[in-house]
């Protein structure tokens, strides 16, 4: 099956589900964007108020950031596809809670199963913490920060897949932190030349 036809079919399934803890409070689900075959998958933590209202991920000032961080280094929303562990924006931005991070978890597996990238990125510390734990909340707060492990390739296993892990520093971080974005676009590099190399093999 096409994989953007099973995307929208997940998509609405997740929309559908009443269980999903945060619907109640969110407006719109937040479920993903971008080439729906791509080599390259990029996961954040949750929606913020601009994507919530929206219902589209990376669309307020860290999406606007995005979009200018992958043109530096040659690439768009046509060579990526963006997602986030929660599907729906917690309450004024608050931490997930452990019961939504489990609840929301399948439906990212899903997506992964679906587009089978090459490389997945998580952006910033929530989301490489989420991946380097396995999704397990207990075990997130013993992973080693962003800041020592952005831009390092790491083989993992995620609810039993192989998956090519390359944390990156969150788009939002580096509105902030002008000083990452040196840092940021040497990541990318090493991104593309992991995705380049597994392309020719």
């Amino acid at each position: 099956m096409d994989n953007k036809i099973e995307l929208e079919m997940v998509e609405k399934e997740a929309a559908e589900d009443k269980s999903l803890p945060l619907k109640e409070t969110a407006k719109n689900l937040v479920f993903g964007k971008g080439n729906p075959n791509a080599k390259i998958l990029f996961v954040g933590e949750a929606a913020g108020r601009n994507e919530d209202e929206q219902g589209i991920p990376f669309v307020g000032k860290a999406g606007k950031n995005l979009d200018e961080l992958l043109s530096k280094v040659g690439l768009s929303l046509n060579d990526v596809y963006i997602a986030n562990i929660l599907k729906y924006r917690p309450p004024d931005n608050r931490d997930p809670l452990p019961g939504e991070i489990k609840a929301h978890t399948p439906w990212l597996v899903k997506q992964i199963k679906i587009i089978k990238p090459k490389v997945i990125c998580s952006l910033g510390n929530y989301a490489t913490k989420f991946f380097l734990a396995n999704g397990d909340v207990d075990l997130m707060v013993k992973q080693p920060g962003i800041s020592s492990v952005h831009g390092k390739v790491r083989e993992i296993e995620f609810m039993g897949m192989k998956i090519k892990l390359i944390p990156l520093f969150h788009p939002a971080a580096i509105i902030y932190r002008r000083e990452w974005l040196p840092l940021w676009e040497q990541d990318m590099e090493i991104v593309k030349k992991e995705i380049a190399q597994q392309t020719l093999v």
